[in-house]
């Protein structure tokens, strides 16, 4: 087990003054950097010649809000996984009082660095580790009002294998969500005025290839599984010059009164203005 700090800066939180989801995977893919590094295996594993790490999944759950100012405990496992990938645990809790503000497992497979397909785990990582990321779901059939944008990676979206790693997915991600809702004519403002917010419970990934530089991507979401707080969002992923679909991702979204920090019922009018942009 390796345990990891890191105090919440300012820039790093969102509007309602919480860590910003995409930070909670930055704080894992550094600890699971040290983590691998107290093991003996540092950053040359993660960029050796011939080969890199692909995240496979990526399952990030979160059970309340980190703030400004809080100090995150990170404690990550040491890798281990079958023979086909390596896996992590991690649990983030705040210093002092040890509330568990969210876990999150990730498994990775060894890729070709040119090719992308996969090849051997060295054998010094195999190990039995207790907890598998789940496997997202079958998606369902997307609904005639699909909401897309596209962007054009650049040289800042890339990591240190020079293809875009998780975090900037998600980026991706959420800027397609913000998207979405103004569409339908609920951007956060309208949201506020009207005394609730989305707050996201849980990230699900899933890579079946990577995005690399110029790359041009279609990122399209839809949602379905609406319950009387919750429903999923569903995104996908594309690359444009030939369709090949790299990235899904699941959210989890629940509706919060602003004022208690309590889950309401999703506003009819809402899912009304959504009705084209929901499966089934």
């Amino acid at each position: 087990m390796h345990t990891s700090f890191f105090r919440v800066r300012q820039y790093e939180c969102d509007a309602y003054g919480h860590l910003n989801n995409v930070n909670y995977v930055r704080y894992l893919q550094e600890a699971i950097l040290e983590a691998n590094a107290s093991a003996g295996y540092g950053v040359a594993l993660r960029t050796a010649p011939g080969w890199r790490w692909q995240t496979q999944r990526l399952d990030i759950e979160y059970l309340r809000p980190a703030r400004y100012g809080d100090t995150v405990e990170l404690q990550v496992s040491a890798p281990g996984g079958e023979a086909e990938c390596a896996r992590w645990a991690g649990e983030f809790r705040l210093a002092g009082s040890g509330d568990l503000v969210a876990q999150a497992v990730v498994e990775a497979v060894p890729v070709d660095a040119v090719s992308g397909q996969p090849v051997e785990l060295p054998r010094t990582l195999h190990a039995e580790l207790p907890g598998r990321a789940a496997a997202l779901p079958a998606l369902p059939s997307p609904p005639p009002g699909v909401f897309s944008v596209r962007h054009r990676v650049t040289w800042n979206d890339l990591d240190m294998t020079r293809h875009v790693g998780d975090a900037t997915l998600l980026e991706y991600v959420e800027a397609c969500g913000f998207g979405v809702i103004a569409a339908h004519g609920w951007p956060p403002e309208r949201m506020a005025a009207q005394g609730f917010a989305i707050i996201l419970r849980r990230h699900q990934i899933e890579n079946l290839a990577s995005a690399a530089l110029d790359d041009e991507l279609e990122i399209a979401t839809w949602a379905s599984d609406v319950k009387r707080v919750t429903s999923t969002r569903h995104y996908t992923i594309r690359r444009v010059t030939d369709g090949t679909l790299l990235t899904r991702v699941d959210t989890l979204g629940v509706w919060v009164d602003l004022t208690s920090g309590r889950p309401i019922r999703i506003p009819p009018d809402f899912l009304a203005d959504f009705a084209p942009n929901l499966a089934g």
